[in-house]
Parts: C-alpha cells; structure tokens; sequence
C-alpha cells in the first residue's frame, strides 16, 4: 500500500472512531510506529487530523482537550528546555504570573532555591511546587478549578488578576499561529488567559514547537500581544523569523 492510500485509510478510521492510536495503526497497516508517525504528521499538515499523544484524532473536534497528565507527556523533553530558557526571564526581584500548563510548573519546579519574587498563579500543580519554596512570596488566585486543568476560572479568578501589575507573565496555550493568533479549548481559560496578558508589562510565552499552527475553539490573543516567545528547535528557523517579523521575539531552545 502507497502512503497517500494508507493516509486515506488512517483518515477514514479516524472519522469513524473519533480517535486513532500509534500502536493500533501499525498492526493494522504492517508498518513501523515511525512509518504511522510520519502519516499522521502528514495528515495534520493538511489540516485533516490533530496530532495527540499516542495518536490522532479528526481535525474538526476543536474542543477536545488531552487531560493533565496526558499532555504533560507531550515532548517533555522540549518543554523541559523551554523551562530552563525561561528562568532568564524572571526578574531579580518584584513579581511575576505564571499561568496554567505543563511547561509552565516545570518552571516553577526549576526555580532556583535563591529566588525571590513574589508570584500570582491560579494554577493548583504550579502553588503545589512553590508553596514550599523559601523565597517565593505565593499568592494563589481562587475561583472554579476546572479538572482538567486543575487552573482557577470565571468571575472571581478575573476579579483578581484585574488588580495586578505584574512586572512578567509567563503564558500558556494549546495553540498559536500568525493566522489564528493564540487559542485554548475552552472559553474560560481563554477569559483568564486574556486577563493575564492585560495584567502584565511582558509577556512571554512558553510553548512548545507541536502546538504552532494548531488552532483551537477560544482565542485569547494575538502572537502581536506577546514580547517573547519561547519554543524548541521543532520551529524551523522560517517560521521563528516569520513570527519575529510580527514583532515577537523568539527562542528556540
């Protein structure tokens, strides 16, 4: 079988199960998990699947939204060097806001044992690895904890971060594109996610290179509305400069 007959195929099951996985597709078609990698990377190129952990599934499903513990399987490698890049970033005092997202309490796991800042977050995995760090002055956000995320949302998470100045915002999204600027699944996040940015004087974003030109159902910004972005080497060096032509700069890391 020729790969665009076996990329038909793998569409069709796709379409048929609402989700396709690795192992599953390599037994079926006698093929490598490399050789089924490289189809899926193809079809989501096209934009007719999105790539997730261990599979795939139909490109049309925008609010489907990997748990916590699945996403922060995702390339950790990468995020874990996007982490490191990012402590660069903290001031030497003053405060900053880390949002919700794998990448992100890898951040806050790295924070050297001489920090000291004081830092706004409403994410419950980024309090649990500060509140016990000796020069973190936390100060957790409340509201409804959305399981999947465990992050703090609506009215009374947008209540305080209205009454921040932050001196840096490290932000998180699922996707982020020249086109379709920066989305999440879920309109909640996204108002919360808003309200970070509005909260801030920097942002930077900590986002690895499998979520450029994913798009989402909630948009919450443009990549115009963030100072730096920081990636892997999976962002070819075209599309980090095309990004830096819309006045964000990049690292990839």
């Amino acid at each position: 079988m020729y790969a665009p007959e076996r990329q038909q195929e793998i569409l069709r099951l796709a379409q048929e199960s609402g989700r396709v996985d690795v192992p599953s597709l390599a037994e079926e078609f006698q093929v490598t998990a490399e050789t089924v990698r490289r189809d899926l990377k193809a079809l989501d190129r096209a934009g007719l699947l999105r790539r997730v952990h261990g599979g795939a599934i139909p490109a049309g499903r925008l609010g489907f939204e990997p748990d916590l513990a699945e996403r922060d399987a995702v390339a950790a490698d990468e995020k874990d060097r996007i982490a490191r890049a990012a402590l660069a970033e903290l001031p030497v005092e003053g405060n900053v806001i880390v949002d919700a997202g794998t990448t992100t309490v890898r951040l806050a796991a790295a924070l050297p044992v001489e920090t000291a800042l004081t830092v706004v977050t409403h994410a419950l995995p980024v309090a649990a690895r500060l509140a016990d760090h000796p020069g973190v002055a936390l100060h957790l956000v409340g509201g409804r904890v959305r399981p999947r995320t465990r992050a703090a949302v609506d009215a009374w998470a947008l209540g305080a971060y209205a009454e921040v100045n932050a001196d840096v915002v490290f932000l998180a999204t699922n996707g982020f594109s020249p086109g379709s600027g920066l989305t999440t699944p879920d309109l909640a996040e996204a108002a919360v996610k808003r309200a970070l940015i509005k909260a801030a004087r920097r942002v930077v974003l900590l986002a690895d290179s499998g979520k450029f030109e994913q798009e989402h159902f909630a948009r919450f910004g443009d990549l115009a509305d963030v100072d730096l972005l920081i990636t892997d080497t999976g962002l070819s060096p075209d599309d980090a400069r095309s990004i830096e032509s819309r006045g964000t700069e990049v690292v990839r890391a």
